[in-house]
């Protein structure tokens, strides 16, 4: 018992990395003005976050700059579905993802070049002290940051074609729980952290948009998988009981997360000189991860030097509406909504991605101090539908190295970004 446990600790604190990342781990704040319309962007070109969203849109984007940043602020509770130790709450803590872009070229002209960096992925929760998963996790704190250099160029004024490469610059872990071994002087079980650096990785992004009239737009873009590796991390063990320390020779490990490609397919409508509408749907391809593997320098408890733990992700949809209305030359607000569906399988679901199918109403506006400055706001609220699984599903589907019980998640995220036209 206590070998299974061990080993799988490390499965259940690498997976908290994809926690970190989508549905599933995806973080969709990029952009002030897509967040207010409902994270649309695919049939549209807003700013220069259409690198991210469509290389191809960005072909007929503005030029200039653009830098923001967000606070998320999660609410997750948690029910055992053993004893009855009442709703546990996390020590919520505010993570604070941000994005900035800049594009070049003539104004009038057919071309463009941009840059961007952005933190589509990351996460940071403290479960309380104690709680009935502490033996799959107690906290978790993924930073992660990416560039992007993007070329897009009109081909006629109705077509536009773009691609990005995209390159995980930074990336840091930082994963804890306890574990089920604890000796006779000591008060508090044996406690493992996993920490490293993720390696640099290169994937791409590319899109087209095509404008078949002044009203109307359609695009298409894709955005490459990438594994993220993580090579010669650090384990650290503390309370470790002398009669046991013989057993956890193990000082760093070796992990590869997959990440998801995704399909994007959006629409923008121009009913009006004043309004704008926007619709996207997106297929991330989630079903490469099917399980996190470990490879340790030296034998964990039994002596064993590897470990895997299940996950099994299928494929999810997300769709979005948004809106835009100009109601002065200096003052646009902005408003949208998005379902996602969830990418975690009945009886799958773990402590670092408590996931579930999720619906967000979203909000925003632009100010535009002078004609070349301005101010975008944002605000988004996630909604995730509550999520149940028993000790009998975890015993049928084989993940007894997680925790039954009933999960329920709310994030609220505001947010600002400053502009300038070129």
């Amino acid at each position: 018992m206590q070998v299974k446990s061990l080993l799988l600790a490390g499965g259940a604190l690498l997976a908290a990395t994809s926690g970190a990342l989508a549905s599933g781990f995806q973080v969709g704040l990029t952009g002030a003005k897509n967040v207010g319309m409902g994270n649309t962007g695919t049939g549209l070109y807003l700013d220069q976050a259409s690198q991210f969203f469509n290389p191809g849109a960005f072909a007929f984007a503005p030029i200039g700059a653009q830098v923001g940043g967000n606070i998320a602020i999660p609410r997750i509770s948690f029910r055992s579905g053993g004893a009855d130790l009442g709703q546990q709450q996390l020590a919520n803590k505010v993570v604070l993802p941000f994005s900035g872009f800049v594009g070049f070229g003539p104004k009038e002209g057919k071309w463009r070049l941009g840059a961007g960096i952005y933190t589509p992925f990351g996460s940071e929760l403290h479960y309380q002290s104690g709680w009935a998963g502490r033996y799959a996790l107690t906290d978790i704190n993924l930073r992660s940051v990416f560039v992007q250099g993007t070329a897009a160029y009109a081909i006629t004024p109705q077509l536009g074609v773009g691609v990005g490469v995209v390159v995980l610059a930074l990336g840091d872990i930082d994963l804890q729980r306890d574990v089920p071994v604890q000796g006779q002087s000591n008060t508090q079980p044996l406690h493992a952290q996993l920490t490293g650096k993720a390696d640099h990785k290169v994937g791409y992004n590319l899109g087209i948009l095509f404008k078949p009239s002044d009203k109307l737009s359609v695009g298409v873009s894709y955005r490459s998988a990438l594994d993220a590796h993580v090579a010669n991390g650090d384990v650290t063990l503390t309370n470790v009981p002398a009669s046991a320390a013989g057993a956890f020779s193990a000082k760093n490990f070796d992990v590869t997360l997959p990440l998801p490609d995704v399909y994007s397919f959006g629409i923008g409508v121009r009913p009006s000189e004043k309004l704008l509408l926007a619709f996207d749907a997106n297929l991330v391809g989630w079903s490469r991860y099917q399980s996190l593997n470990f490879t340790y320098s030296g034998g964990v408890l039994g002596g064993a030097a590897s470990s895997s733990s299940k996950r099994q992700y299928q494929d999810a949809l997300a769709f979005h509406l948004g809106g835009q209305y100009k109601v002065t030359d200096k003052f646009a607000l902005r408003a949208g909504t998005f379902y996602d569906f969830s990418c975690v399988r009945d009886g799958f679901v773990t402590p670092e991605t408590p996931d579930a199918d999720r619906i967000g109403v979203t909000a925003g506006f632009t100010y535009a101090i002078t004609d070349r400055f301005g101010i975008d706001g944002s605000f988004l609220f996630e909604d995730f539908m509550q999520r149940s699984q028993s000790q009998d599903d975890l015993i049928s589907n084989g993940t007894t190295d997680r925790v039954a019980g009933t999960y329920k998640t709310t994030i609220a995220v505001p947010g600002v970004q400053l502009y300038v036209k070129f």
